[in-house]
């Protein structure tokens, strides 16, 4: 994924006159090569100041209290205490914004790294490459805009044995008033099983991948459409979250291949640094034409595809994350017809992309993301006798 930098004003009170104070962010590695590569990256910007280094969990799970890190950065293979033991005792003592850390891009190593989103983590990506020269390249911007985004992030304490009655994360920003409380769906498509919903797109960045889990392990494997799901995430862990997310979900999930109809009850993910839409013939097209807006999949392409060949039987929903990607193709399936919503400022860990949605009028509803599932439930299987609204 490619992303154009981000200021440090789009996530710290850009309101207010006062100077800001860096952003302090703690390192836990057992890599002492990693760690100074980290530090250099992290140097270049004057918005974050790196104020401690651990080489393990046990170490750095000590010095969070002297510190007050407002982020951490941490590997997932250390001794003593492991990455993911150590994000769910941060979670359980000291909630704060987590990125984690692989040093592999191996399917093994994507895969045991979105266990540390199960615990509590915000987001992931590789350690950046190429050395002590790593400074200078994508993988520095990548990290620096992460750790931008995550400090804007307000983390609610979750319980050691995995409770959600008090688990959460939340943006500080001030939330619009929803644009609807429920889901209509029109008589007509009562009336015309043709004018349903035919094709589900969702679209996600930063908190997408645990927002993605909560929904996908809710829809059922005998949803009658298929699915397109584009989600902002480091080059290199597509297919982990594809394996992560299959082993959760009823629906079949796969990676999309060009050229292949897309099927009910099947939910399709891009290729890593590659768009996924529709053509005119009905057909998946992975295609590497240029980033839009600065996104790689892009969520705004797939969406539109989505307009264009399916109208008002279209139907698309916008996550959690940071910027307007996915904004555009919204405006797109709104003015053909379908159905958009955007998920709720509450439970979004960052409500920049559905915020946009919603004040440029792209969001026909808001909803909060343990409603979305069943809304599209409701959608694909508008037969099943629940109120209907216009």
């Amino acid at each position: 994924m490619t992303s154009p930098p981000i200021p440090h004003s789009a996530f710290r009170n850009p309101h207010s006159n006062a100077p800001q104070s860096p952003i302090r962010v703690l390192l836990v590695d057992d890599s002492p090569i990693a760690l100074v590569i980290i530090k250099r990256i992290l140097a270049a910007s004057p918005d974050i100041q790196v104020v401690g280094t651990a080489a393990n969990g046990r170490e750095a799970l000590e010095m969070i209290p002297r510190l007050q890190p407002g982020v951490i950065c941490t590997d997932l293979h250390m001794p003593l205490l492991d990455g993911l033991e150590f994000t769910k005792a941060v979670m359980a003592q000291y909630p704060r914004p987590i990125l984690a850390l692989s040093v592999s891009l191996q399917k093994e190593q994507t895969h045991n790294i979105f266990k540390l989103l199960e615990a509590g983590a915000i987001d992931v990506m590789a350690k950046p490459r190429g050395g002590l020269e790593a400074s200078a390249g994508l993988d520095a911007q990548e990290l620096i805009s992460k750790i931008k985004i995550l400090s804007g992030v307000i983390v609610i304490r979750r319980r050691r044995n995995g409770s959600s009655a008090e688990c959460g994360l939340q943006n500080a920003e001030l939330k619009p008033e929803p644009l609807a409380g429920e889901l209509p769906i029109p008589q007509s498509a009562i009336r015309n099983p043709q004018l349903r919903t035919r094709i589900l797109g969702i679209g996600a960045s930063t908190g997408g991948p645990q927002a993605l889990q909560a929904i996908l392990s809710q829809l059922p494997a005998s949803l009658p459409v298929p699915v397109l799901c584009v989600q902002h995430i480091s080059e290199g862990f597509m297919q982990g979250l594809v394996d992560w997310l299959a082993e959760q979900c009823p629906m079949r999930i796969r990676t999309a291949e060009t050229g292949v109809v897309p099927e009910p009850g099947t939910v399709y993910f891009p290729r890593d640094n590659t768009h996924l839409k529709i053509g005119g013939d009905g057909k998946l097209i992975c295609s590497a034409e240029p980033a839009c807006n600065g996104h790689r999949p892009s969520i705004s392409v797939a969406f539109a595809s989505l307009a264009q060949h399916y109208g008002s039987a279209s139907a698309c929903v916008l996550l959690t994350g940071m910027g307007r990607d996915g904004v555009d193709g919204m405006h797109a399936v709104r003015r053909a017809g379908g159905v958009t919503i955007a998920q709720d400022e509450d439970s979004s860990i960052v409500f920049g992309m559905p915020r946009q949605a919603i004040e440029e009028g792209a969001a026909r509803h808001v909803l909060p993301l343990d409603k979305i599932a069943s809304a599209l439930v409701r959608l694909t299987n508008a037969d099943f006798g629940m109120q209907i609204a216009e």
